[in-house]
């Protein structure tokens, strides 16, 4: 098996900020592209100093609101990555893109850049429910925008999210229904959640909307799994379905607790150095993150060790959001066992030698099950 390495770009600017996203996304009115370029050339070879010899497997560019890159900047970021490390015959190379952002020419141009895989972040198909996510595309212009994407690329997923306020099973029948129609081996499917420091978290707390019931909540779940499932895009992992051979190298990467490089303001990323894991971190604020390139080379804080029990717990956190499950062994010291023998009991894991795996049922309380094994 390929020892996988991805490398993560972090594009921080958006056009306008969702209301129910946290990412660290920014809304500027002027862009210096070539700064941009020249900064994450140089972090590239900052990282390319630490991790000599090893192969890139996937590319990921992600933001923010990456399609509103230049494709010069995507493509000098690629050649510099070609340069600085031997990559993989098969390397995945996906781009991020909003419907808004979208334009035949320009995908070309992304895709002449190198860019093999594109995700397009539609959200849904039905005009009041983009408005309510604070989404300046209309369900046409979605679907306007997938259509280049499948003309152009022959690898193209697109994101939609569900459970939301006063939205019913039938609804959401329907439009996942629809959405498959359009389907290009991939998509991911997400349950919008509230998260802290959004603006949604505001406007729910004042009682602006309210979410469903965790009981629909669940029924929404089983519902995407039956729909996609039958048109032949089961869930190789909690929020994410395809065909067999078009799953997300990348998010694989993360998945499986693989080593990736975190380039931009903001980003994570997991490097092994002498049999050490280490987190890395780059400065958040856009200008800080520039600043610190330019003047040190890298705009990365200091790196930290992960001990075992800290990689075992990380390890579980993502291995476990995969249908095919995980191999504890390298963490079997650090697991409590005889509390994955009482959720086993309980149908919501099931343990077969050193292979764990979340049941479909355990997969809804994923959150509750990683609590309670890792307290």
């Amino acid at each position: 098996m390929i020892d996988l390495f991805g490398i993560y770009i972090h594009w921080p600017y958006c056009a306008s900020k969702c209301p129910y996203c946290d990412f660290n996304s920014h809304v500027a009115g002027t862009i210096d592209h070539d700064r941009w370029a020249a900064a994450y050339q140089k972090e590239l070879e900052h990282h390319a100093g630490l991790t000599d010899g090893r192969m890139v497997t996937s590319v990921f560019f992600g933001g923010g609101t990456p399609s509103l890159m230049k494709p010069e900047t995507v493509e000098i970021v690629l050649k510099t990555i070609q340069k600085l490390w031997p990559a993989a015959n098969d390397i995945e190379i996906t781009l991020e893109a909003n419907p808004t952002s979208i334009e035949a020419d320009k995908f070309k141009a992304f895709k002449q850049a190198g860019a093999n895989r594109v995700s397009v972040g539609i959200q849904s198909l039905r005009d009041e429910s983009l408005k309510f996510l604070g989404r300046t595309h209309s369900a046409k212009e979605a679907l306007a925008a997938l259509e280049v994407a499948n003309d152009v690329f022959d690898r193209v997923s697109f994101d939609l999210i569900y459970a939301r306020p006063e939205q019913n099973l039938k609804d959401w029948e329907d439009e996942l229904k629809e959405a498959v129609t359009y389907a290009n081996g991939h998509m991911s499917v997400y349950q919008l959640t509230i998260e802290p420091q959004t603006a949604f978290h505001t406007y729910h707390a004042r009682g602006d909307f309210k979410m469903p019931e965790d009981a629909l909540a669940a029924d929404f779940y089983d519902l995407t799994q039956d729909v996609l499932g039958g048109a032949g895009l089961p869930a190789y992992e909690v929020s994410n379905h395809a065909v067999p051979g078009a799953q997300s190298a990348h998010n694989l990467t993360y998945w499986r607790y693989g080593d990736y490089a975190g380039i931009g303001p903001g980003a994570h990323g997991r490097l092994t150095l002498n049999a050490q894991k280490y987190a890395t971190r780059g400065h958040r604020a856009p200008e800080i993150w520039l600043e610190k390139v330019q003047g040190d080379g890298t705009g990365l804080h200091p790196m930290e060790e992960i001990n075992m029990q800290q990689q075992c717990e990380e390890a579980l956190m993502m291995g476990l959001r995969l249908n095919a499950g995980m191999d504890i062994s390298p963490y079997k010291d650090a697991l409590n066992l005889e509390k994955i023998k009482t959720l086993q009991d309980e149908g919501l894991l099931e343990l077969n030698g050193n292979h764990l795996k979340a049941t479909q049922v355990g997969m809804k309380t994923l959150n509750s099950i990683l609590s309670y094994i890792l307290t």
